[in-house]
């Protein structure tokens, strides 16, 4: 039999429905599978990003976290020291302290900072709001020190030491300072360190913002030598920037010495000479260098007046600079390498070396001077005595004016040089070029010619202009360098040398590293023969003409008296060139007494205090030996 099934109203009543209305019924329904798509691609998104930091990126994120908590410190390294030859200090470190803070490490409530600018106003005198100012103009995240006080005395640094052990971002911090002989003469070519610039920082990269470096003279030209290695110290800190450990200490590596050529008594002995001098004569300038023709290098180098270089390293206002710029002596520049003079007489020997080679004369050419001048139809050329008849030594020995017009432009049976060639014989010693000395600051001379005179002067060339560059006036001019440079090439025999102050450099356990020997600039542009010939005629200056006072010196001298006119008026620069031993040169002199009148009266009794100090110094060595 059949099964009989009961159908539920509910269906019972939808059998009764229409199509259409099924249809519009199951549209009503929401449909989620978009939704549940979107959220399984996120939750794989999510995870995948998790799994990424927490695994992939873990030691990334883990080195920013230490970043937060490590504070890096430069130590800097002290710079070399600067000796004599003899291993006497010309500049040397000392203990310097500064008032420092770290902007990173201050509190980040404002109202503990303000505790700190308050507490640092009550201890250093330093106002509130330019402690503000100075420290959060540059950033409260920044990791640079800024300084607000430099060079603290000992004690200063012991008290604010204590007051601030415990006070975040600040501290009292050690920084080698620099400290110089005071020798006068010594600060221009020691010259001074100071602040790195913002040039100077993009220039050098290497550098931080709060460095000092050589800003003029060795101390800028031998930066490289001379600055040394910082060292860092890294330490960990808490949260509220205290320091809990040292993890890493490198220590600096100090800057290498460099001994110079330079010998600090002579110095001194040169430097008192020359102010007693000026101060007898009431003049301000002054110039005396010394050398050795052996090798080209600088025994002493003296320039008056002279400043002194320490007050850069003490944080030098810029009143006090300015003051300095704007002295009418101008004590700032170096005179022996950066003034420019009319040479005088000093330049026969240079004149007579030329006529010598080109043979214009012969060591045995006489000229009967007698007359006292030369006329050149309306123009006179006057002489400054009578001399009779002259040979090239003897014309060297007086100063015969008459015998180099000669030798210049030509006179009688002399035929003259003219000024193509005096030119290029001057320029083979070495005039109107630097010498390539390691200073900064150097000057050339000027050598006129034809050319320079048309351009500049817009006027044509006369024999008036030769006879008066012959005898080192007119429009010639030379740096004090320059004519000790050309005096050595004839004390050695020809070698024109490249002036040097620096001998070698060592390290601080005294391993000598680089040495820096003589470089020969050129040579044999004059032969042997004609350069004995003028100096025995610079000997006979000594014997027999205007520097008689250094006859009677330990040592043989020979040597060149100058007496330059500088403007229309009759004053006069005094000069002496010289060197010593005649017959064997161990040191080779210039002296410049600016405005100073005539050379034998001047500048001769500088060059003998010179001398004695140098030719003490080697018997008294030559005893202990």
């Amino acid at each position: 039999m059949g099964k009989i099934v009961i159908v539920p109203e509910e269906y019972e009543h939808q059998s009764n429905l229409e199509p259409k209305d099924v249809l519009e019924e199951e549209k009503e329904k929401p449909d989620f599978s978009l939704f549940y798509v979107f959220s399984m691609v996120m939750a794989i998104i999510f995870l995948f990003k998790l799994t990424d930091l927490q695994v992939v990126q873990s030691a990334k994120y883990q080195y920013l976290a230490e970043g937060n908590r490590i504070r890096s410190r430069d130590i800097f390294a002290p710079r070399g020291i600067i000796y004599d030859r003899n291993g006497q200090v010309l500049a040397q470190n000392i203990a310097s302290f500064n008032l420092e803070i770290y902007p990173a490490d201050l509190p980040k409530e404002k109202e503990s900072r303000q505790e700190i600018y308050k507490k640092i106003e009550d201890t250093s005198k330093i106002n509130t709001p330019d402690i503000k100012e100075r420290i959060e103009k540059e950033g409260l995240f920044s990791i640079e020190p800024i300084i607000l006080k430099e060079n603290l005395s000992r004690d200063e640094a012991l008290y604010l030491k204590v007051k601030y052990h415990d006070v975040m971002g600040v501290e009292v911090a050690y920084r080698p300072s620099r400290q110089y002989q005071t020798t006068p003469g010594l600060s221009h070519f020691l010259g001074y360190i100071g602040k790195i610039s913002e040039k100077e920082l993009v220039e050098k990269p290497t550098y931080q913002m709060n460095s000092w470096l050589g800003k003029t003279g060795l101390e800028f030209i031998y930066e490289d030598i001379l600055k040394g290695t910082n060292g860092k110290k890294q330490m960990e800190v808490d949260s509220k920037g205290y320091i809990q450990r040292v993890l890493a200490d490198l220590p600096p590596k100090s800057g290498n010495n460099i001994y110079l050529g330079l010998d600090l008594d002579l110095q001194k002995e040169t430097a008192f000479a020359l102010e007693e001098m000026i101060k007898q004569l009431n003049v301000k300038n002054a110039v005396a260098i010394a050398m050795d023709p052996r090798d080209g290098s600088i025994l002493t180098m003296v320039s008056l007046p002279s400043y002194d270089n320490n007050i850069f390293t003490q944080g030098l206002n810029p009143e006090e600079y300015q003051k300095l710029l704007n002295d009418p002596s101008k004590p700032l520049i170096n005179r022996a390498i950066a003034g420019v003079y009319p040479a005088g007489s000093t330049v026969k020997p240079f004149i007579a070396s030329a006529a010598l080679q080109e043979k214009t004369i012969s060591e045995k050419t006489t000229l009967d001077t007698s007359i006292g001048e030369i006329r050149i139809g309306e123009w006179v050329f006057p002489d400054w005595k009578r001399h009779g008849v002259t040979d090239v030594k003897k014309a060297i020995a007086e100063s015969n004016d008459i015998f180099f017009y000669a030798l210049g432009g030509g006179y009688e049976k002399i035929k003259g040089l003219g000024i193509e060639r005096m030119d290029k014989y001057l320029q083979l010693f070495g005039f109107n070029k630097e010498t390539g000395i390691d200073l900064n600051g150097e000057e050339e001379g000027l050598i006129p010619s034809p050319e320079w005179k048309k351009k500049v002067k817009k006027e044509s060339w006369y024999l008036g202009d030769s006879y008066h560059l012959a005898i080192g006036q007119g429009d010639f001019l030379a740096t004090p360098l320059e004519l000790l440079n050309a005096i050595w090439a004839v004390a050695n025999g020809g070698e024109l040398l490249k002036p040097h102050l620096i001998k070698y450099e060592s390290d601080q356990n005294g391993n000598i590293g680089k040495e820096f020997p003589k470089q020969i600039i050129r040579k044999d542009f004059i032969e042997g023969n004609n350069l004995r010939i003028v100096r025995e005629g610079m000997r006979q200056t000594v014997t027999e003409g205007s520097a008689r006072q250094l006859v009677d010196l330990p040592a043989s001298v020979a040597g060149k008296t100058g007496t330059a006119q500088f403007d229309k008026s009759d004053r006069t620069h005094a000069w002496f060139i010289g060197f010593a031993p005649y017959e064997n040169p161990e040191i080779a002199v210039v002296v410049l007494v600016e405005a100073g009148g005539e050379g034998h009266t001047a500048a001769v009794p500088v060059a003998r205090k010179m001398f004695e100090k140098y030719f003490s110094k080697t018997s008294n060595s030559n005893k202990q030996d």
